[in-house]
């Protein structure tokens, strides 16, 4: 029996990952029926189906989610084939994959991406911003080498060195600007907005709050959303220290700090520790420290 190509396997995670022929084939580079060829002929290869297909889009076989554990670890082991090769040449060299997620990357990323210029001048750096859990899932697939993320992250699986720690503030619409600061007791009777769901820093805050859940329905996709809403009076919000400056330019609101202990999230790199960059990417990390943590103090 023909063993199934490499290629092939790697339209197979992109279909499994994302559910649907016509998605997986663009990501892919690929027209959507050559795609469907090479799926068909990884199943006949291996005589079981892979997928049930359906009309809005496709999912997993019983077999078929056996068979993308085993070549996921496939995939990365010869991904990490090119990495044994980049540290036997002197390190990062080529490219670097960062992920980062959506409440670090529009505050910081310039001063990351010129911060590892100025160490490796020859490095690309390619950026993915996304929440954690698409985060976790990249590295664990091989999609990313790292990722910026709010720690801890409490995965085994996974190394994690923190970068800065901040404080969150409370934005206010300006009509409230002689109002005293809220407590955290008072800040549970207003109306709260949040960052929608799968957003770690939405969790931090209903932690903030001792709240499990905003009572009023009233989310947003980013921080200057959230921002915009609180401008329009339609209630509060917390954002991260580093958000401040650019999110207060073209909006009608006023920042607070809560008396200590204020509430603070920790920023850090996470990786998987079986990769070989390992050693390389804790020298990024002190590099990004230095570049980055006066940054996110303001």
């Amino acid at each position: 029996m023909a063993a199934p190509t490499l290629k092939q396997m790697r339209y197979f995670m992109a279909l499994a990952r994302l559910g649907h022929f016509g998605r997986a084939a663009e990501v892919s580079n690929i027209s959507q029926p050559a795609l469907s060829v090479q799926i068909r002929e990884m199943e006949a290869q291996l005589g079981l189906p892979l997928f049930e297909r359906g009309a809005k889009g496709v999912r997993l076989t019983s077999f078929g989610d056996t068979v993308r554990g085993r070549v996921r670890d496939i995939l990365r082991a010869v991904d990490d084939l090119g990495d044994l090769a980049r540290v036997a040449k002197g390190g990062l060299t080529g490219r670097l994959r960062m992920g980062v997620i959506p409440t670090v990357a529009p505050y910081l990323l310039p001063r990351i991406v010129e911060a590892i210029g100025a160490e490796w001048p020859g490095l690309a750096v390619e950026i993915r911003e996304t929440t954690t859990s698409h985060l976790l899932q990249d590295l664990t697939e091989g999609h990313i080498d790292t990722a910026i993320v709010a720690l801890p992250i409490s995965e085994p699986a996974m190394e994690e060195i923190a970068l800065f720690t901040e404080p969150f503030v409370l934005v206010r619409p300006v009509s409230e600007a002689r109002a005293p600061m809220p407590d955290r007791e008072q800040l549970r009777e207003m109306r709260l907005l949040l960052l929608e769901e799968g957003h770690c820093f939405r969790d931090q805050a209903l932690s903030f709050c001792d709240i499990r859940a905003t009572p009023y329905g009233l989310e947003a996709a980013s921080l200057s959303t959230l921002v915009q809403m609180v401008a329009a009076g339609m209630g509060v919000t917390l954002v991260p220290e580093m958000a401040v400056a650019v999110e207060t330019r073209s909006a009608p609101v006023v920042m607070g700090r809560f008396d200590a202990p204020e509430p603070t999230r920790t920023v850090g790199m996470i990786w998987r520790r079986t990769t070989p960059l390992a050693d390389e990417l804790r020298t990024l990390s002190d590099v990004l420290r230095r570049a980055i943590a006066p940054t996110a103090r303001g």
